[in-house]
């Protein structure tokens, strides 16, 4: 009888324990965002936490988007080392019309990108991903053009942005990143 009572506690135990002791996740990874060009979606969480991200809101048709083939050096760099560029498509600042597939023809074929890439949201206002108004609240900037970009710790926190003037391989960018590891 106790051999089959101590069963019962262990295997209760293990039954409980993900769900007792599983961590939050971060606000900034809270919901599923659906990919480019696609109807596939991602769990934010279950696809980034406890990873440096490089959120880039991006456009297709800016004179920043050759920035695509530097952030795709960056993530090819570092993706072993639990880092992610992630870039969210925006036409917020009218660069990036017409369809997502455009879009995804500049991003995927146009400069190969391997990265994530979400569909295509705002990334300003009332009306902004939830991405981004967790990176507003937390750093107090929106960006202010296409290509800025948001340094995200394992934690979720910001702790740098970059205006679109930063080059993604830049010096400054890439220590910062390799700081997180």
């Amino acid at each position: 009888m106790k051999g089959i009572f101590t069963h019962f506690i262990a295997v209760g135990l293990i039954g409980v324990g993900p769900l007792t002791f599983a961590s939050t996740c971060p606000d900034i990874l809270q919901g599923k965002q659906r990919l480019l060009n696609s109807i596939e979606e991602i769990d934010l969480c279950e696809s980034f936490k406890g990873k440096t991200l490089l959120v880039v809101n991006t456009a297709s048709q800016c004179g920043f988007t050759p920035q695509f083939e530097q952030l795709e050096v960056l993530y090819q760099t570092y993706k072993h080392q639990n880092f992610v560029v992630v870039g969210f498509p925006s036409n917020d600042f009218k660069q990036d019309k017409g369809s997502e597939g455009n879009t995804a023809k500049v991003c995927y074929l146009d400069y190969g990108v391997t990265f994530p890439m979400m569909a295509r949201s705002s990334v300003l206002g009332s009306d902004a991903n939830p991405v981004f108004t967790e990176i507003t609240t937390q750093a107090g900037i929106t960006p202010r053009w296409n290509f800025y970009k948001f340094l995200i710790n394992p934690e979720g926190k910001v702790i740098a942005t970059f205006p679109s003037s930063t080059s993604p391989t830049s010096t400054t960018l890439t220590n910062m990143i390799e700081q997180q590891m």
